[in-house]
């Protein structure tokens, strides 16, 4: 295990696509979403298990979800839990944590990761994450790690590789791509060097500190003004004042679509982003009519591509419904058609 090694966890988004399962004080990444006896959190934990000592994790969340953290990873130091007072996307977040990882550990290599995406290849995860390590430990370098694309998605950003081979497995990137219509994904997964674009990244601490200063000097100077208060009495404090003053903006515009030396690692471990239940619906598996189910006590009788979760414990028959979401929590039901679940948001207004 690599001492210097640091595993950068985000956690702290609402989930509101997941409703009725996540909601605003509880979100998805607090969840036991698949079934399976551990949170989306805990899971993104464990499979780092090896890669970096505990006392080298770090996550990012809302203030209101730190006894949620405290609770799911009590192995965590206090400390290494920092606290967003608001919401200002993934740059100020990554920021931020860079920052207080600098100053301690000046040559840290670093992970960031998002709270709530799924690997089910946790072996070769972890050889790729070893692999990628080794290579940003080495050189200036930013690198993402790209997903082979098994189909022609349009729900994901996608990177565009170059064919020279910089290290083994590992190229440098041509261009991000947005979220493309269904001909052009069809385009990109016949091209061969498209994947999609996991929001993985790994770096130096210094080589993320220069982008920032290169890129985003106001937000670097708005850091570099906290350097004192990092680790005392009076940081959240300081971040409770100055965080809200910061750009709200994702860190793929504000430094990967900008910078040189970006490269990408092709890989293929099992991963989805648990956007949506749509996407549970694919990796959970299913019965002979396409139905996934969480709940120990569910039945479903003429009915097909369906997703259910419910509360172990309640019993639920749903009979001639075909792709529909059945979810449940607490006093809260929700029934609705797969096919219009980005309308959830709309519902909940």
């Amino acid at each position: 295990m690599a001492e210097n090694n640091h595993i950068v966890i985000m956690a702290g988004g609402i989930g509101s696509r997941f409703w009725p399962m996540s909601t605003p004080e509880n979100p998805k990444q607090f969840i036991d979403v698949t079934g399976c006896g551990r949170t989306l959190l805990q899971l993104t934990a464990d499979r780092f298990e090896g890669i970096a000592p505990i006392e080298n994790m770090w996550v990012v969340t809302s203030k209101k979800y730190f006894s949620l953290v405290r609770e799911q990873l009590p192995n965590l130091p206090e400390s290494n839990i920092l606290l967003e007072p608001c919401m200002r996307n993934t740059a100020p977040c990554i920021a931020y944590v860079s920052w207080k990882i600098k100053k301690r550990f000046p040559d840290a290599n670093m992970v960031v990761t998002a709270s709530d995406h799924i690997v089910t290849d946790v072996k070769e995860f972890r050889r790729v994450i070893r692999k990628s390590l080794d290579f940003t430990a080495s050189r200036d370098a930013i690198l993402t790690l790209g997903m082979n694309p098994t189909r022609p998605e349009t729900g994901y950003g996608y990177i565009a590789a170059l064919p020279d081979v910089v290290a083994p497995e590992i190229h440098r990137v041509e261009s991000f791509r947005e979220k493309p219509d269904f001909e052009t994904a069809q385009a990109y997964l016949e091209a061969g060097n498209y994947f999609w674009n996991a929001g993985l990244f790994i770096w130096n601490v210094k080589t993320i500190e220069k982008a920032f200063r290169t890129f985003q000097p106001d937000m670097a100077s708005a850091f570099d003004r906290l350097n004192d208060v990092f680790f005392t009495s009076k940081e959240q404090e300081c971040i409770d004042e100055m965080f809200p003053d910061c750009t709200k903006i994702s860190i793929d515009y504000a430094v990967m679509e900008k910078a040189k030396d970006i490269y990408v690692f092709p890989a293929d471990f099992g991963w989805s982003d648990l956007g949506t239940w749509g996407s549970l619906h694919t990796l959970l598996s299913h019965d002979d009519a396409e139905n996934a189910t969480v709940g120990d006590q569910v039945t479903l009788i003429d009915s097909k591509n369906c997703v259910v979760h419910v509360p172990a414990g309640k019993r639920v028959v749903i009979q001639g419904l075909d792709g529909y979401i059945i979810a449940e929590k607490g006093d809260t039901l929700l029934i609705c058609k797969l096919e219009e679940e980005q309308h959830i948001k709309d519902f909940l207004k």
